[in-house]
């Protein structure tokens, strides 16, 4: 047995991995190893593991040049599963979550694909949820073939007519791929602008998010129009059964990669604070004014909610501005621009933030709301604590949602800390899912129905009506009191006596006797 002696470290190429020149006995040894950073004391850190490399690809050398020129070395797990099965030509499902590199992992070995080939026409569709996001994937095809020369070209909607005719010489001229949201897609294939007879790649892009948004149908209507011998991708940042029927639908024999959901940073302090719904707003502007906010994203569930928070947070003289899908492109595109530029520091939005826009490093996240799906709760918080720094996320939880936030708790793994509400604000909610809200405050009564009564009906199962099985009971007024007045015609009956009048089939020119 020879002890191991390192004599240097050492590489062949720059571009290949430095390497251990390790002696055993009378022999040496060429050991490759990946340095990950620099330590305090100036020596390397090795990697755990070894990923894939770009360089070993073998891509063209103008795209190979256009990866590295942006700094990307190694291929992250998704990276590294989905493109060798792209390069393929096989259908593939990946499920990963948001910021893992989804985007490049498909665009890479797409892009490679159209370094042969004509340039004459739409070759590659990708179908993304929202304009932000279709935005942001074609800046990363005109970043990643900068040396290629492939065109790319944004369909997406918004009321600038000049966007509209750039539009529509795209799809008449053909550009090599086209990144579109599906109605306004639509838009241009009912007005015959697109043709889509040359498309060899359709990728759905955040597709579990297009199908929460009702798109469906509009993705099948587009399919359609395609040809039926092509390659279909989908990546998506969950999997829900929906998925899946879409999947038989548009795809053939399609490999699957799904990578776990990451937990949240260990960065990341998360808290929630048990609230009613009127103690949302007072309870924010107590947290924001007892904490040194850089950047904070504000996730609410309507554009109702984002414009009431923004236009309170704005009469206490803070820099906020609101996005939701009712501005403009052009606004939309402004806030975002000036947000990342740090010329105000909140911004209050719906989902249209929650995933694909490219906003990170976040100092506090904060759930006006709580998500309607657990893995976007992953999603938002993950904005903040990125690059071993540390963030604030927040939740807001109303005695209603308690269901869903024990749903994100299982989720995670993790228990979130519940501090209680300042005693200024009220008194607030228990946090107990298990219990439903006693007191109304939340719209419900203690067994969870409406607290609306009906007159004359059941409080939970609603009015009665005529015919449906139940025993009339009387309501108790005067009408039916002994000595009251006479019991008023219910609503068929004086239904019946009107189309009689008007001389409907089957009425009575006479109206039907009081029952006595």
């Amino acid at each position: 047995m020879h002890a191991l002696l390192i004599i240097r470290v050492t590489r062949v190429h720059k571009r290949e991995p430095f390497s251990l020149l390790v002696r055993a006995g009378e022999y040496a040894y060429l050991v490759p190893i990946i340095w990950r950073a620099w330590n305090d004391n100036g020596c390397v850190r090795p990697k755990t593991e070894l990923h894939l490399k770009f360089t070993d690809l073998h891509l063209d050398p103008d795209l190979e040049d256009g990866i590295l020129s942006l700094g990307f070395e190694e291929a992250t797990p998704i990276q590294e599963q989905a493109i060798p099965v792209i390069l393929e030509g096989k259908d593939l499902i990946a499920c990963a979550q948001t910021g893992t590199g989804k985007t490049a992992a498909y665009l890479i070995p797409t892009l490679e694909r159209l370094t042969t080939g004509d340039h004459d026409s739409t070759r590659v569709l990708i179908l993304a949820p929202t304009r932000e996001l279709a935005k942001q994937i074609d800046q990363n095809v005109e970043a990643l073939s900068y040396f290629t020369g492939t065109s790319s070209f944004a369909v997406i909607g918004g009321k600038d007519a000049s966007g509209f005719d750039r539009q529509r010489f795209a799809l008449t001229n053909g550009s090599d791929i086209l990144i579109a949201t599906p109605g306004r897609l639509i838009m241009h294939m009912a007005l015959g602008f697109a043709d889509f007879s040359k498309v060899e790649v359709l990728i759905l892009d955040e597709a579990d998010k297009m199908l929460d948004m009702g798109f469906y149908a509009d993705i099948l209507k587009i399919v359609g129009y395609l040809p039926k011998k092509r390659q279909t991708l989908m990546f998506s940042a969950t999997m829900p059964e929906k998925i899946r029927k879409l999947a038989v639908d548009i795809m053939k024999d399609p490999e699957e990669i799904s990578l776990n959901l990451a937990k949240p940073a260990e960065g990341i302090n998360q808290m929630a604070f048990m609230v009613y719904p009127e103690q949302k707003i007072p309870l924010l502007e107590h947290l924001i004014r007892e904490r040194e906010v850089e950047n904070m994203i504000i996730f609410a569930s309507s554009k109702a909610n984002v414009d009431e928070i923004t236009r309170r947070l704005q009469r206490l003289n803070y820099q906020v501005k609101a996005m939701h899908s009712d501005k403009t492109q052009q606004e939309r595109e402004q806030t975002l621009r000036e947000f990342k530029n740090g010329e105000f520091n909140i911004i209050v939005g719906t989902d249209v933030l929650a995933r694909g826009i490219d906003i990170d490093n976040l100092s506090h996240v904060l759930n006006y709301d709580v998500p309607l799906d657990a893995e976007d709760y992953v999603h938002r918080v993950g904005r903040t604590a990125r690059a071993k720094k540390t963030g604030e996320a927040i939740t807001f939880i109303s005695p209603r949602d308690q269901h869903k936030f024990v749903q994100i708790e299982n989720l995670i793994e993790a228990t979130v800390p519940k501090p209680e509400v300042p005693k200024e604000l009220g008194k607030a909610p228990v946090y107990d899912p298990k219990r439903r809200s006693r007191d109304g405050r939340d719209g419900r009564d203690n067994r969870g129905g409406s607290k609306r009564r009906y007159k004359g009906g059941n409080k939970r199962r609603g009015p009665r009506k005529e015919g449906d099985g139940r025993k009339q009971r009387s309501h108790g007024g005067p009408e039916n009191r002994e000595g009251g007045d006479k019991p008023r015609k219910s609503r068929n009956k004086r239904r019946n006596y009107r189309k009689g009048r008007s001389g409907g089939e089957g009425g009575s020119s006479t109206p039907p006797p009081a029952k006595e």
